[in-house]
């Protein structure tokens, strides 16, 4: 079935918390406007050294406070426009691969310490009833495939224009594991990058657990425009 309705990203950056994004919340909200999406699930990177630059010498709750802030301020920019709702770009010890993180939630952090101090087989194994991990741009260099049951699924489309992320041979492998979820991104991080990736649905997607349902029941079509990341149409 296809779905062409609504347009929810599910991989994004800002600038408030990404150190590796460059545009503010504000402009992000404008730039999704313009191109047609409801929702942003904000995936900055959640990582001891990303919240560390963010609070320096702080507690756990302080870094947690720098993280959500983040989502905050995009949140009160899109207000009235678009939804946003809390995801994450995790990254363990093990295999140094990125995880995308949906039904992600303040409490949930909170009252797990230095979450990424673990490995991605025992944290999906305590969380997969709560939070989907997927695994990002699994075949861009330097990501290593892991045992398939370690994560919910693979995004099989990443949308960012300067990255190889081999899209085509993630898709194959994620087609050799029916039943899983395969998700797309535009993996927003700068002025220069625009919407190519997401899902369509026909319904609006405003809260973690319409977002998890959606996933999991498969009630969505992929975004994978191709002429956007390539710079080939804007808007």
């Amino acid at each position: 079935m296809e779905y062409k309705k609504y347009k929810t990203e599910l991989h994004c950056h800002s600038k408030e918390v990404s150190p590796c994004a460059g545009e503010p919340a504000e402009n992000i909200v404008e730039k999704y406007v313009r191109y047609g999406y409801s929702t942003i699930v904000l995936t900055n990177h959640l990582t001891e050294h990303v919240l560390s630059l963010g609070a320096p010498n702080g507690t756990w709750e302080e870094k947690v406070k720098f993280f959500v802030d983040g989502y905050r301020k995009l949140k009160k920019a899109a207000e009235g426009k678009l939804n946003i709702l809390l995801g994450a770009e995790i990254c363990f010890p093990q295999y140094n691969n990125d995880y995308l993180l949906y039904g992600l939630t303040e409490e949930f952090l909170l009252s797990h310490e230095n979450v990424y101090d673990t490995d991605i087989y025992t944290f999906h194994d305590n969380t997969w009833q709560d939070i989907i991990t997927i695994q990002a741009h699994p075949f861009r260099c330097n990501q290593h495939i892991i045992w398939p049951w370690g994560v919910d699924g693979w995004e099989v489309y990443n949308g960012h224009p300067d990255q190889k992320s081999a899209n085509a041979a993630a898709k194959a492998y994620a087609e050799t594991h029916p039943g899983r979820i395969y998700t797309s991104g535009t993996d927003h991080h700068d002025k220069g990058h625009f919407p190519a990736g997401g899902i369509l649905t026909d319904f609006e997607i405003k809260t973690n657990e319409q977002l998890l349902r959606t996933l999991r029941g498969g009630y969505y079509s992929l975004i994978e425009e191709e002429d956007i990341r390539t710079g080939k149409k804007r808007l």
